[in-house]
């Protein structure tokens, strides 16, 4: 069972998985027993192994799938959405791409136009407005989608791997502006990802799950200050975290 509170309630957490189960159709059990917490102000990580689940928690998060068991509660209707692959659509432009959530929603031509110029140049993508998701690399093709969410002032952000299929350089440099966006719009997130560094460098809290059926086995409060300076990286305390994350995410998949 879903619950979704009215917007604009106030509430201390912003998504509440209480032990929640989902089962396919297929007789596949994909979660078991997740209890998760989302608070304003927390950007949360959470890392397993393939087929765990991790996927289908921000399906359920966003309403696209119902837990078979278990109940979730969503405190906002203001979502953000970003997936794996980008879903721009190739014929529209980047200014095009990034006013369709916003035209979607019913927003008067100047509000789309207004919101979208707000959020390209939050994301660094200025100058390429008339661009067509072709002519942009992989990390620019990812800030457009990134873009496009923002657009409408979420309160829950979720983040599907948004990442994980670009080079080292640009990951890294997507992580930093992440946060940047993240500071300055003061969003929670909830983010997937098979990297333990950018979980660790990313996150307030790190969670990691087992193998299917995907339970939570550890999680971890990340104790470097926001905002982070990309040189935490390379410290001796950061390498102990991805150690201690990465030891416990193989521990959770024997």
């Amino acid at each position: 069972m879903t619950i979704t509170a009215p917007s604009g309630t106030t509430t201390d957490t912003l998504l509440d998985f209480s032990d929640v189960a989902m089962r396919f159709d297929n007789g596949v059990t994909a979660l078991s027993g997740v209890d998760l917490q989302v608070r304003p102000g927390e950007f949360v990580t959470v890392v397993g192994p393939s087929g765990c689940g991790k996927s289908t928690l921000l399906r359920i998060a966003s309403g696209l799938e119902t837990a078979s068991e278990g109940t979730v509660s969503v405190a906002t209707k203001r979502i953000g959405y970003v997936f794996q692959d980008a879903t721009l659509l190739p014929w529209r432009t980047v200014q095009k791409n990034v006013e369709l959530l916003a035209e979607l929603n019913g927003r008067s031509k100047e509000e789309r136009r207004k919101d979208a110029e707000a959020a390209i140049e939050l994301v660094g993508l200025t100058g390429f407005e008339s661009s067509l998701p072709k002519q942009l690399s992989g990390g620019m093709r990812m800030r457009t989608s990134l873009a496009r969410s923002l657009t409408l002032d979420p309160e829950l952000f979720l983040f599907d791997e948004p990442f994980g299929a670009l080079d080292e350089i640009s990951r890294e440099r997507l992580n930093d502006e992440l946060l940047r966006i993240f500071i300055e719009q003061k969003f929670a997130g909830l983010f997937i990802t098979h990297s333990v560094s950018e979980a660790v460098y990313l996150s307030t809290r790190v969670v990691v799950m087992s193998g299917r059926p995907g339970r939570i086995v550890r999680t971890f409060d990340v104790p470097f200050p926001m905002p982070r300076d990309p040189e935490i990286r390379y410290s001796s305390e950061f390498a102990e975290l991805v150690g201690e994350v990465s030891h416990a995410l193989r521990e959770g998949h024997r």
